[in-house]
């Protein structure tokens, strides 16, 4: 409901005032309206505005990867000269050859690269001449568990006798991740448990394929054990594998090029 005025009638002077202020508030009113228009105006253009840029939508930046390239050394470029890519060498000529193309100052390992022809491919063995990486393994007993509780994990390999694994459970949540709970599994688990610390000191290997591909890389040694020992520590591990598993099979050291190698079944 609008404001009501109170006109007043009779009195000449009074009636002439209010028709002066009315006058007022007409032209007030007139001098408003192209001020609001020209307002709405101006918003109309901004709104305008507004919607020509959102039909014509702003240009993404398109980011631009940054790749590094992969730079080799002299070193090893000169060794990737010595192999033949398109050759595959027999097992004794592959292993002169990682020695030959070795040029660092530190002790290399030799680790062989299998392609297998199935996943879940697992298992262990005893390489004649060992990884040699020194293995510490430990036997359980109260004072090892004692060593857990207060967070010294010294051990690579801890062994245990099934009437002792109830005392070990609660350490689980510890040894679990880091992959060093006893299991029969794999053979850490044993009623002679000083056998099998044996076993592992002197160089069982434990292997397993990869979850999603059917590829395994080993450590079988070093590249300062001889020619022969290098040798029969990879023969020892295809055996184990099986060959008629094995697709194709690569070796290196940890800084040489790979050499593909002869699988014989």
């Amino acid at each position: 409901m609008g404001k009501i005025r109170i006109k007043t009638i009779g009195i000449e002077e009074v009636e002439k005032q209010e028709k002066k202020k009315a006058k007022i508030r007409a032209e007030t009113k007139k001098q408003a309206k192209p001020e609001k228009a020209a307002k709405a105006e101006q918003v109309a253009e901004v709104l305008a505005g507004t919607e020509d840029k959102s039909e014509k939508p702003a240009k993404k930046k398109q980011k631009t990867a940054k790749t590094t390239k992969k730079v080799s050394g002299k070193k090893y470029l000169v060794s990737k000269k010595l192999v033949d890519k398109k050759k595959v060498y027999p097992l004794d000529e592959a292993v002169k050859l990682i020695k030959q193309m070795k040029y660092t100052s530190f002790d290399e390992s030799v680790e062989v690269h299998l392609n297998l022809k199935e996943l879940g491919i697992k298992g262990e063995v005893s390489l004649p001449h060992g990884t040699g990486k020194a293995v510490n393994v430990a036997i359980a007993d109260d004072k090892v568990l004692d060593e857990i509780e207060s967070g010294n994990i010294t051990f690579d390999v801890l062994i245990a006798s099934p009437s002792f694994m109830p005392k070990l459970v609660k350490f689980a949540k510890i040894l679990g991740p880091k992959g060093l709970m006893p299991n029969p599994k794999n053979g850490t688990v044993s009623d002679k448990p000083e056998e099998a610390a044996k076993k592992f000191k002197t160089g069982s290997v434990r292997y397993k394929s990869e979850a999603k591909f059917p590829l395994i890389h080993q450590s079988v040694g070093k590249i300062s054990y001889s020619e022969k020992q290098i040798e029969e520590n990879i023969a020892s591990f295809l055996d184990s594998v099986d060959r008629k598993n094995i697709t194709n099979a690569f070796i290196s050291s940890t800084m040489s090029p790979s050499v593909q190698i002869v699988v014989e079944v």
